[in-house]
């Protein structure tokens, strides 16, 4: 059984860093997806970024883009988001979750971690 642990959160200032990371164990082989998502209170889930683990294809959203980054290490079991120049607009419970794909739906992502804290005060 797939299982995803989320680790990082906290709360920091505007402008600082946060690194997230997220477990993953089980049978990964078939995994082609993977990616961090985001809700804050009031707003829909939203895709943060995702990596194509065949393609080795990233996407970022657009508020996102310069500030984060997703990597994932050689034998797929750690995902990591590295977040800069956060705003407290970034505030909102991070998830990482894994599939098979398609990797640009939702649909495609079928195991997902407890969520982990991320606040950005002004």
């Amino acid at each position: 059984k797939v299982r995803l642990v989320e680790f990082g959160g906290g709360s920091v200032q505007t402008g600082g860093s946060l690194c997230l990371s997220c477990n993953v164990s089980g049978p990964t082989a078939s995994l082609n997806c993977f990616g961090w998502f985001r809700q804050a209170p009031g707003k829909e889930r939203e895709a943060v970024a995702r990596y194509h683990a065949v393609l080795r294809t990233q996407y970022y959203a657009d508020s996102v883009k310069g500030r984060f980054t997703i990597s994932q290490d050689n034998g797929k079991n750690m995902l990591y988001l590295q977040m800069n120049s956060l705003q407290p607009d970034d505030t909102a419970m991070y998830y990482c979750a894994a599939g098979r794909g398609p990797c640009g739906s939702a649909d495609g992502y079928i195991y997902w971690g407890q969520g982990t804290q991320v606040t950005v005060s002004s």
